[in-house]
């Protein structure tokens, strides 16, 4: 997990859509002390959050019309941060000196307010990769600039000791410059062997946010991956404030500057940030000769993969069943449910009467990808080891934000399986009514499965205890981090997800034992990096209410719209979210329910496979993963009701006491949907 950012000055957007109508050319413009909602060192130390390890930054600057030397150059300033001069000069393109709409500096750091435009990039990295440590952004020998947020679980190879980072770079450099991507042209660098910057980004299995500069063809590129597993914000420029800038997370100055800007009526006339819409984006800049000013032109482009393509379209074969598909998934089910552990060896007879080999039901495809996928997630790769935190050091590399529901307990089932013995598991768990929250009454019982079906685990249930009213100086940090989510369903949300992250809370002194009684908590932090989290599930096995209601009015086609409709905005009303919420504690996120692999699966199974909404709540929804638990011996598990963490955790029921002053109040002021009035405070 890491923090990136990029601020873009003295530089004129070409955005359709922009409400930019400024006489004044944005590259002359200044960019003075009153224009920032947030200084430096605001985005650095919110950056320093999600990347303990390292924080650097470095400057390019683009400049009109000086003679230049073919090689970019780097200035050491006295703070001890670089600055990359760059730019490629006509002289240098077979054009004529002095009519150049670029120019590489001469190196020398006097007269830096002459520049035209600047190019300020950041990155705080949390190391779990690499036998060196790293500190971004990376630059290469050709004057390309990477900052990098993410892991690569496939799609382009990583060796065990390397850092994916750096292997995304030297890749990335292999790329064409052609600049094809601006028009309808063909690039005709593939016969040569080179892939194009979105050839490469798109054969990224794994969550990730890029801001790359591609220095022969002057370019900018950056994106999220195609479902938003890591957050990118965005503000594009306006008359207020000409400047670009993407940023993992926002700054808490930003949010209380553009918090009075809410509407009556719950809605933003304006908001800073956005959340950046899932893809591949290039920014590419070039001079006017008109009025002398630099130009970006924003195209967004196509995924070059088809596998990825079709994901995203998130289209199923099989949606509506026949009578006999239906009752015969019926009877499958209820072979399950009373004691079948696996279908493997299931001999099925042929028409022939001849014996075929043993076919696998939905659930058990659905494991094995499950499985691998937690596998991918959990495998320890050699990493620098610093004196206080390497990974060999630690007891505990992987922990699970765990609830004792479903989801959760498949996670930790899995992560037994895939996790050397030797190491402990945490699983934390957040409560704001003591112990008798329902998902702290769960997560005691799924503690007691989970040491059932694997003894010889040593499992940690955290408990994390909290008092919301207590919580003034946590709840304005945590607005910042949701932003620019702003209702009071995300803030309460993402305080859970927030003091849970943090790992900070009570553990048993004799946790072995399955008996709370008699044994004495004690303090504990979990030090795990790694957070396994169960987003994804719910949307891709139909396990919101809303999922019922869908069927009830529109049966399965009706169901499976809006499952994909949950899908193709997760990105904006969770991922990106929870993402912040859960790296601001230096720990990263990963989301085996969203793995590529995971997704196919799921998609290539019946839709009455996956859930059937006649049935009752804990036993027809998300039917295909209770069918997984059962398999992995979870049978307490597998009957659990659907409970989200606002309401399992009782912060919504406390939140609304605070704010509305009851429950009712809040039902009536429909209180998921009300924005949260920052200016005034919170009641």
């Amino acid at each position: 997990m890491c923090g990136i950012a990029l601020i873009v000055s003295g530089v004129r957007f070409d955005l359709p859509s922009s409400a930019i109508n400024d006489s004044t050319p944005h590259s002359l413009r200044s960019v003075s002390d009153q224009q920032l909602v947030f200084s430096i060192d605001d985005i650095e130390a919110a950056l320093r959050r999600r990347g303990p390890d390292s924080l650097g930054t470095k400057k390019l600057f683009l400049q009109l019309g000086i003679s230049c030397s073919p090689n970019p150059e780097i200035v050491s300033f006295a703070d001890g941060k670089e600055a990359v001069q760059s730019g490629e000069c006509c002289c240098h393109r077979g054009g004529d000196e002095g009519s150049c709409g670029f120019a590489l500096a001469n190196g020398r750091t006097d007269g830096l307010q002459s520049y035209f435009a600047e190019l300020h990039f950041f990155g705080a990295t949390l190391q779990l990769r690499g036998m060196s440590p790293i500190v971004q952004p990376l630059l290469d020998s050709s004057g390309n600039i990477l900052v990098y947020n993410g892991e690569i679980f496939g799609g382009i190879h990583i060796g065990s000791d390397e850092n994916d980072a750096e292997v995304l770079l030297r890749a990335l450099k292999g790329c064409c410059s052609c600049n094809t991507h601006l028009d309808k042209r063909s690039c005709h660098c593939d016969k040569s062997g080179k892939s194009s910057v979105v050839d490469i980004l798109s054969r990224i299995r794994g969550p990730w946010a890029v801001i790359y500069w591609q220095d022969s063809s002057r370019t900018l590129w950056f994106g999220r991956d195609a479902f938003g597993r890591r957050s990118l914000l965005v503000h594009w420029p306006t008359v207020e404030d000409s400047r670009f800038m993407l940023s993992s997370v926002s700054p808490i100055s930003s949010v209380d500057q553009s918090s009075d800007l809410e509407a009556e009526h719950g809605t933003t006339s304006l908001k800073f940030w956005e959340e950046l819409p899932c893809g591949i984006y290039s920014m590419t800049v070039d001079a006017r000769n008109v009025d002398g000013c630099l130009v970006a032109e924003v195209k967004k482009h196509e995924w070059a993969d088809a596998v990825l393509k079709n994901l995203i379209k998130w289209e199923r074969a099989c949606v509506e069943p026949g009578p006999e598909e239906l009752h015969t998934s019926r009877c499958k089910m209820l072979v399950a449910q009373h004691g079948v552990q696996s279908a493997y060896s299931n001999i099925l007879p042929s028409d022939s009467g001849s014996i075929q080999a043993p076919v696998l039901v939905p659930a058990e495809t659905a494991l094995i990808s499950l499985r691998e996928s937690v596998r991918r997630r959990s495998s320890l790769h050699t990493v620098f080891q610093a004196d206080t935190c390497g990974v060999e050091k630690q007891l505990v590399p992987v922990a699970i934000l765990f609830s004792g529901g479903l989801d959760s307990m498949i996670l930790a089932a899995l992560l037994n399986e895939c996790l050397d013995p030797r190491y402990e598991i945490d699983l934390l768990n957040v409560s704001f009514d003591g112990e008798s929250a329902p998902d702290r009454i769960s997560a005691k019982a799924g503690v007691k499965e989970l040491r059932r079906i694997a003894p010889s685990r040593k499992w940690k249930l955290v408990e994390i205890d909290s008092d919301l009213s207590t919580l003034t100086f946590e709840t304005k940090h945590v607005m910042s981090l949701i932003s620019p989510s702003n209702t009071y369903m995300d803030l309460n949300i993402g305080i859970a997800l927030w003091l849970a992250a943090g790992g900070d809370g009570w553990v048993y002194e004799e946790n072995s034992h399955s008996n709370y009684e008699g044994y004495r908590r004690v303090r504990y932090r979990s030090k795990a990096r790694i957070l396994l989290v169960g987003s994804g599930a719910d949307e891709q096995c139909a396990g919101y209410g809303r999922h019922r209601t869908k069927y009830r009015h529109g049966s399965w086609l009706g169901l499976h719209e809006e499952m994909k409709l949950d899908m193709q905005r997760i990105w904006k009303r969770n991922l990106g979210r929870d993402d912040r919420c859960i790296a601001d504690n230096g720990k990263e996120a990963r989301f085996p329910f969203l793995d590529e692999d995971v997704i196919k699966v799921f998609l290539d199974i019946p839709l009455w496979e996956v859930t059937d909404l006649d049935k009752p709540s804990g036993a027809g929804d998300k039917k295909v993963l209770r069918e997984v638990a059962q398999l992995l011996g979870l049978y307490e598990a597998a009957s659990l009701p659907k409970r989200a963490i606002q309401f399992g955790s009782r912060i919504a029921r406390e939140s609304n006491r605070k704010n509305f002053g009851s429950n009712r109040a809040a039902n009536q002021a429909s209180a998921g949907s009300v924005v949260i009035h920052t200016k005034s405070g919170l009641n």
